[in-house]
């Protein structure tokens, strides 16, 4: 009984801090682009370049700070990582001229979608090993939910209250909710109360290499898994901040985007209850040329139609790349290169992640102050996530773990 409690608490904090992590997520700071834009008087490519130079920085300090979380108690870790949360969220209320905007942004991708989400997938990856695909489509949950609700819940404050006063209420919450969810889930939680121990399968952390961060990156197969994982964040997070830009060139009205994060975040879902067991009987290496089909999908679809229904269909086929990705994202690294320094390894993705939504943010600014339409940027992300996949394909049988 004790040992499925401690599976059920890990599992609540992955939960509760992947939804928090959504402060951070670009579907949601794109939802004040154009408050922010009209504050500030800035452009669409000024505010691309902006938040893209803003989540690079925060994305070097991942590096570095991320890999912390091997040699902290996991329980302090979270804490400073709620601390840095609550006052990114504060300063986003307090916005009024650009360098305040890149501090802000700078802190809240660096505290939001880097820390919050490193430190619930870390957790979940190291304590899980037999279930860790259902453990970590279940902690996935939590983002899939906030997608569902945040998107049409914010909207609908911001037409009561002034954005600014939306993200005092977001600081409020965090710092209110958040540490008494760390302190009954993980104040006890170490590497060595991990599931494996507990199950009586401790030989199976010694059959497989444990690579260190520095072996990872003298492999050529993890350049290559990269270049696929990183296709839906940075073009999504382009999606994301770029909305009311897609609303305006397909002539939608400014509930459409909205509305469809819903369809987003049902499919996103399901795909997050059905990938866990699909990696624990298949593994994510077999799973991984299938991830980003969908997402190709999508983008061939928005290229070629114009109608509102669209944006459903779109959102809908995006979000099962982003179900596969937020599974695969996590458990892959920890199949190919083993759990004992998975925080290293994971700060390394991690921050990679982070920084190619910057590239999305900035090559989606670029080309639209260049008069391309989302037409051609469709067809530029299609095209990446070919070349990738391509890759992917000729290296498929060589990406199982190096047994010892």
């Amino acid at each position: 009984m004790i040992n499925v409690s401690l599976n059920k608490k890990i599992i609540f904090f992955g939960f509760i801090f992947t939804f928090f992590c959504s402060f951070g997520q670009s579907f949601f700071l794109g939802l004040f682009n154009t408050d922010i834009r009209n504050e500030l008087n800035i452009s669409h490519g000024q505010f691309g370049t902006i938040y893209a130079a803003a989540t690079i920085c925060s994305s070097i300090v991942l590096i570095w700070y991320g890999k912390k979380i091997d040699e902290f108690k996991l329980f302090n870790y979270a804490l400073i990582a709620i601390i840095f949360l609550s006052i990114s969220s504060f300063l986003f209320s307090k916005i009024s001229n650009i360098y305040f905007l890149i501090f802000a942004i700078f802190l809240m991708r660096f505290s939001g979608q880097g820390l919050m989400s490193h430190t619930a997938t870390t957790a979940t990856s190291r304590f899980f090993d037999k279930r860790r695909g259902k453990a970590l489509s279940a902690i996935w949950f939590g983002l899939s939910s906030a997608e569902f609700i945040l998107p049409i819940l914010i909207v609908f404050l911001m037409s009561i209250y002034s954005w600014k006063t939306v993200w005092q209420f977001i600081s409020l919450i965090t710092v209110l909710v958040l540490p008494i969810v760390a302190y009954f889930t993980i104040k006890e939680i170490t590497f060595d109360s991990r599931e494996s121990f507990l199950s009586g399968s401790k030989k199976n952390l010694k059959k497989i290499k444990q690579w260190k961060r520095v072996e990872v990156l003298k492999d050529y197969r993890f350049y290559i898994i990269s270049l696929n994982m990183l296709a839906m964040p940075w073009i999504i997070t382009g999606v994301f901040v770029y909305q009311s830009f897609i609303s305006e060139s397909k002539l939608w009205d400014i509930y459409t985007i909205p509305k469809s994060f819903m369809i987003y975040s049902i499919s996103s879902f399901i795909t997050l209850f059905s990938s866990g067991f699909l990696v624990d009987k298949f593994t994510s290496r077999k799973l991984i040329p299938l991830m980003n089909v969908p997402l190709l999908l999508a983008l061939i679809i928005l290229y070629l139609f114009d109608s509102p229904l669209i944006a459903f269909i779109f959102f809908g086929l995006v979000g099962i790349s982003n179900g596969l990705a937020n599974v695969l994202g996590s458990s892959t690294w920890a199949e190919i290169y083993g759990v004992r320094f998975i925080g290293g390894i994971k700060a390394l993705t991690t921050s990679l992640m982070v920084f190619s939504t910057a590239f999305g943010t900035a090559i989606f600014g670029f080309l639209i102050d260049r008069g391309n339409s989302i037409e051609t940027i469709s067809l530029i992300s299609s095209i990446y996530i070919t070349v990738s996949l391509i890759f992917l394909l000729f290296i498929r049988t060589k990406i199982d773990p190096i047994k010892i």
